[in-house]
């Protein structure tokens, strides 16, 4: 790809340093299903291979940048962040479900920069930085045209057992779910945005997330031509893991749906 920068060479280097593993690995896990310890233990040296070696190479190139996470969670001005989603979706990774991608995103001065969102088995490679447009490999991406919630498919996450609110949800999908052509849950926060930046789905809602989860995301829906708020409509919810992302038409009636209940329940 001739028009990516050296920022973005770096991400994708980066993924290519850890793909071949992912590749092989997701093709054994598949030969363990039924053996949950086993594929426990296995998948986290997968998972741990595929950070240290990311970490490893984007620290070899930007020495003095640092790393976003629950380990360091304070923020310097004038400092370069990493943030990092090894794998994005692992309970799918585990069950040898297709779907799953891992995400670099730099932050500066409380702004994400630059992002990628990569996905190993379909070798595509999603990325942007501020003001340069979005990309899927050598293509120029936008978000999809529609202009009816009616005419839409829309992708969530679905609480589960020690993460997220069931009473909110239902709430929620009981607004929704007679409004739009279909609902879908796919598992990988980053790939889900990705995919609506792409046009593949029309929105996306979630909330409790890490930044990490969808700081790549964002940029590259906004890139996109779209538009991403936390479930409140404010920019700053976003830092709360609360994300409503979409067209300018469709953003803003999902929104409507979905900003009452979250309100009244938060």
């Amino acid at each position: 790809m001739s028009n990516i920068s050296p920022l973005i060479n770096v991400m994708k280097t980066a993924y290519n340093k850890v793909n071949r593993r992912i590749y092989r690995d997701f093709g054994e896990i598949e030969n363990l299903q039924g053996l949950d310890e086993k594929i426990d233990r296995f998948f986290n040296k997968t998972y741990e291979f595929i950070e240290y070696n990311l970490k490893d190479y984007l620290t070899y190139c930007r020495p003095e940048w640092e790393f976003l996470d629950n380990k360091n969670s304070t923020v310097k001005k004038n400092t370069y962040y990493w943030l990092l989603e090894p794998l994005s979706g692992k309970e799918n990774f585990k069950r040898s479900i297709p779907i799953f991608s891992s995400s670099i995103s730099v932050l500066f001065n409380d702004k994400v920069i630059a992002s990628s969102v990569y996905d190993p088995l379909r070798n595509d490679f999603y990325f942007t930085e501020e003001g340069k447009g979005a990309f899927l490999n050598d293509r120029r991406i936008r978000v999809a045209k529609r202009n009816k919630l009616s005419d839409s498919v829309v992708v969530t996450g679905i609480p589960h057992i020690g993460r997220g609110n069931k009473e909110q949800f239902i709430e929620e999908i009981d607004q929704i779910i007679s409004e739009v052509a279909g609902i879908r849950r796919s598992g990988s926060a980053a790939l889900d945005l990705a995919w609506v930046a792409a046009g593949r789905y029309d929105a996306y809602w979630e909330y409790g997330l890490s930044l990490w989860d969808i700081a790549a995301g964002i940029i590259i829906i906004r890139e996109a031509g779209g538009v991403v708020t936390g479930l409140d409509g404010s920019e700053d919810d976003l830092y709360t893991g609360n994300v409503i992302a979409g067209n300018d038409n469709i953003h803003e009636s999902l929104l409507k749906k979905i900003k009452n209940i979250y309100l009244q329940d938060d």
